[in-house]
């Protein structure tokens, strides 16, 4: 309000400037106007003048004529009495609508004295016509024709007199006016320029105040970005130390279970007792395997698990899953599917769509507690560009929605708002790690994919999975139930482990060989060049891929290129490598991630030699 304020006080010299070059303006027109009134008024006045002039010359002319004619009776020296005698009544009234139209008395004398002459000549134009220039003579001679004459000329010296008088009055007026205009122009000018300097000078200041207040906006904004920065700096440390809280909490929760399960079976198995030990080694292997699916969500919510992605149908993936899910979330729960008809294929990791939905169906269970009603639902649908604007990271275009829908006692808007955080969980202690839907969060990103939540309280919940349609050639893939047995190897079946951790090697050297396979093992890629270049039986590499000297996949291309048909299986704990780009395994590449059990590490390495992956 200040500022305004100052403003308007700046503006008021300006405003009363112009106020003043309009009343200039408009006096000038004024001036213009009255100098061309008296400039009309000084043109009458020579008319006026010359009018007098053509009387007295026509009656001077008559005159002389006259005389010319009474000397030497000659017809032609009449021509200007004649003339007079036509033009001279004219000359009188124009004389009479110059002066106003109205007869004054010098007029009228005027107008009687020049009758008079015209007769007096006329009269002795007859004399001489009618052969008496004697008499003509006589009237001549008797100088009334000459006091005529000088009434005339007395009354049109009076009246030239008024009209000089006239002009010199209105030449002062218009040299009044003509100095009035010119220095009112003058003074014009002079304002022009002032207002000019004026708003210059005040557009200067006006400039120079806009950029102290930019100057001034742009410290702020220096400010408010570093304090936004400090705010985010401070944000971000506190979900780190969420986020480490929760991993340190439930991996100490873990490995107590595995180091105090293995601590109790040493000394059950010190002591000589058997008894027991095989319950404290499933403890412990659950343990691990709880650790396992941890690191792997902790991976999915950070976009850097690994995908083997392919094009299904989410319909025969969600059908295929009717059993798993009803054995998870109970008989209390009533399980429905609507399968929408003509569904979009899509391009997923389909192993990882089946854990989301399995994530969401836990979540739907433990939200109720007394049973209801869990609706999973297929669709296609499209994501228009008011969708994408309001929401993050969503491209535009179509996509194969799955939904599941909870009859159960749904979310407030602040905890809708964190559901997707690692860690956040409303269930309680002990119920369950608040990863769940964070990794569902992290998997569908990576897929270039959208999840919503819908939910209120006392309403139930709906999450909406996303993942772009697929347009091209059909796939093979079909969800297969696994086998209950683990699949064997044969003697004659090679395997070289190439591992450069002496511990990880030693294990997965003593699996292969309890899955009765012969296992020849290298610790580093020039170790396994040379035994490769010993046993040209290898049937399978199983390789770690970072290490050093050469990556497992420089060791890998390396050996097909001596034996284009080997079999490759790969295996690292670190996504970000060779064979793993955007998240996604390279196409025709085989990989177990680590850790892996006895159960995967069988199927992997039968179904890679069997050529079946």
């Amino acid at each position: 309000m200040p500022a305004r304020r100052a403003s308007l006080i700046s503006s008021v010299p300006l405003l009363i400037g112009f106020v003043l070059l309009f009343i200039a303006a408009v006096s000038t027109a004024f001036l213009a106007h009255q100098q061309q009134e008296i400039d009309t008024r000084i043109r009458h006045t020579f008319q006026v003048n010359d009018t007098l002039e053509r009387i007295q010359t026509l009656t001077t002319d008559a005159e002389s004529g006259q005389r010319g004619y009474l000397l030497t009776n000659r017809l032609a020296y009449l021509d200007p009495y004649n003339l007079a005698r036509r033009a001279l009544p004219q000359e009188l009234d124009t004389l009479q609508s110059e002066l106003g139209g109205s007869s004054t008395p010098e007029l009228t004398d005027l107008r009687a004295a020049a009758a008079e002459k015209l007769a007096e000549l006329q009269s002795t134009i007859d004399l001489r016509a009618a052969n008496n220039p004697a008499a003509a003579l006589a009237i001549v001679n008797n100088d009334s024709g000459r006091r005529l004459m000088d009434r005339i000329h007395k009354t049109l010296a009076a009246l030239h007199s008024a009209q000089e008088h006239l002009l010199e009055n209105r030449s002062v007026e218009a040299a009044q006016l003509n100095a009035s205009r010119s220095t009112l122009l003058l003074g014009s000018v002079l304002l022009v320029i002032v207002l000019g300097i004026g708003t210059l000078l005040d557009n200067r200041r006006r400039v120079t105040a806009l950029q102290l207040a930019n100057n001034r906006l742009q410290a702020e904004a220096t400010v408010r970005r570093a304090a936004e920065t400090q705010v985010r700096q401070l944000q971000k440390m506190e979900a780190v130390g969420q986020l480490t809280g929760g991993i340190a909490h439930d991996f100490n929760n873990m490995l107590a279970i595995i180091v105090g399960s293995l601590d109790l079976a040493r000394r059950r198995l010190t002591a000589g007792d058997t008894g027991g030990t095989g319950r404290y080694i499933t403890n412990a292997s659950e343990g691990a395997q709880r650790a396992a699916v941890l690191t792997s969500r902790l991976l999915a919510f950070s976009r850097k698990q690994a995908l083997e992605p392919k094009v299904f149908d989410a319909n025969k993936l969600v059908g295929g899953m009717s059993e798993l899910l009803r054995s998870t979330i109970g008989e209390q729960i009533q399980i429905e599917t609507v399968l929408a008809g003509g569904l979009w294929r899509t391009f997923a990791d389909p192993a990882q769509v089946e854990t989301a939905l399995l994530n969401l169906a836990v979540n739907a269970r433990d939200a109720m507690p007394d049973g209801g009603k869990l609706t999973i639902e297929t669709a296609n649908t499209y994501l228009d560009e008011r969708y994408a604007a309001a929401h993050n990271e969503v491209a535009v275009g179509q996509y194969v929605m799955v939904s599941a829908t909870d009859t159960g006692a749904g979310m407030a808007p602040d905890v809708v708002e964190r559901a997707f955080e690692p860690f956040f969980s409303t269930k309680g202690s002990g119920r369950g790690t608040g990863l769940g839907l964070s990794q569902v969060f992290g998997f569908i990103k990576q897929s270039n994919g959208h999840v919503k939540i819908y939910s209120e309280p006392g309403e139930g919940t709906t999450v909406k999975i996303y993942l772009p349609r697929y347009v091209g050639a059909a796939s093979a893939f079909e969800a297969e139930g696994a086998s209950s047995e683990i699949p064997n190897g044969h003697l004659d079946e090679i395997v070289l482990v190439v591992e450069d951790d002496p511990i990880v090697k030693r294990m997965s050297i003593e699996a292969l060989r309890e899955l009765g396979y012969t296992v020849i093992h290298a610790q580093t890629p020039a170790e396994a060049l040379q035994k490769f270049d010993a046993h040209p039986q290898i049937a399978l590499l199983f390789s770690d891929i970072i290490m050093p000297e050469m990556t497992g996949r420089e060791l890998a291309e390396r050996l097909t290129a001596l034996r284009p048909g080997l079999k490759v299986l790969f295996t690292t704990g670190y996504t970000q490598n060779a064979i793993v780009h955007n998240g996604i395994v390279d196409p025709g590449t085989a990989f177990l991630p680590k850790p892996f059990t006895l159960d995967q590490l069988a199927r992997k390495v039968r179904a890679v030699i069997d050529g079946k992956e």
